[in-house]
């Protein structure tokens, strides 16, 4: 499919109970689509949220996040039902999409997506929006205040809907900067950090490091600093070290 072909994005959000492939407990959504004119709009009906049984209690310390409590999601059907009619929806979508997407890809598999492509918001943020001092959702809300982001709809943070909805916002502003292949090239990469996330150089951009410094860094287990000083590297001229694969990884700034 061309992307002079694609008229939809959807935004996922989850909460969950756990970390099994089951423990989803709640599932939203937020389209993204493209109007008349060629521009990305935030979509005023195409939105929802279910509720999910994961089967088993969800523990006080995960209910303090969410506040999603055991006797509404028991008996409302388990995530591999709920899921294909999320994410597969009549019509189809182009990609599917998520801050921190590869957290819903642990849920979201293959096989309940049919193999959809997936936009991450944070490593994108990264790339149009360096100078911003921290990338998390919430942040960006308030850091770049998006036109058009009704405040209450953005409410209460950490409920499947309300993230999808602000989530949705930033890639609206994305998708009317770049192109969507240029968002899912960057999506595919390990995260392009704008400046070191740790250690003895931690907030320093990668420009100002020494050669050492940086060479330490392209062997530091975390994939997105690996990538992000062996990218500096590159733009220095230099070598790049061999055998640097690209996982998915969680690594908060």
């Amino acid at each position: 499919m061309s992307e002079t072909d694609t008229l939809r994005i959807r935004v996922i959000d989850l909460e969950t109970a756990g970390s099994s492939p089951s423990d989803v407990c709640e599932i939203g959504w937020q389209d993204v689509e493209r109007a008349a004119d060629g521009t990305w709009q935030v979509s005023e009906t195409s939105r929802g949220a279910r509720f999910v049984d994961p089967g088993r209690p969800i523990s006080p310390g995960t209910m303090a996040v969410h506040h999603i409590l055991d006797e509404w999601i028991q008996g409302v059907g388990y995530w591999r039902d709920v899921a294909p009619g999320v994410l597969r929806p009549d019509g189809g979508v182009r990609a599917l999409a998520a801050h921190r997407a590869s957290f819903e890809q642990r849920f979201c598999t293959p096989d309940l997506t049919g193999v959809a492509d997936w936009i991450c918001t944070w490593k994108c943020a990264l790339r149009l929006w360096p100078g911003l001092p921290r990338f998390s959702n919430q942040m960006l809300r308030y850091l770049r205040r998006p036109a058009g982001l009704d405040h209450d709809k953005g409410l209460p943070a950490h409920r499947a809907l309300p993230d999808a909805y602000v989530t949705a916002h930033h890639l609206r502003d994305m998708l009317n900067t770049v192109s969507l292949d240029q968002l899912l090239e960057w999506s595919h990469q390990p995260g392009l950090l704008p400046r070191v996330p740790k250690g003895a150089h931690r907030g320093q951009p990668w420009s100002t490091l020494n050669d050492a410094a940086l060479d330490t860094l392209t062997r530091d287990r975390d994939i997105d600093i690996r990538f992000s000083a062996t990218t500096e590297v590159q733009r220095r001229g230099g070598e790049v070290p061999a055998g640097d694969g690209t996982p998915v990884q969680p690594t908060l700034l």
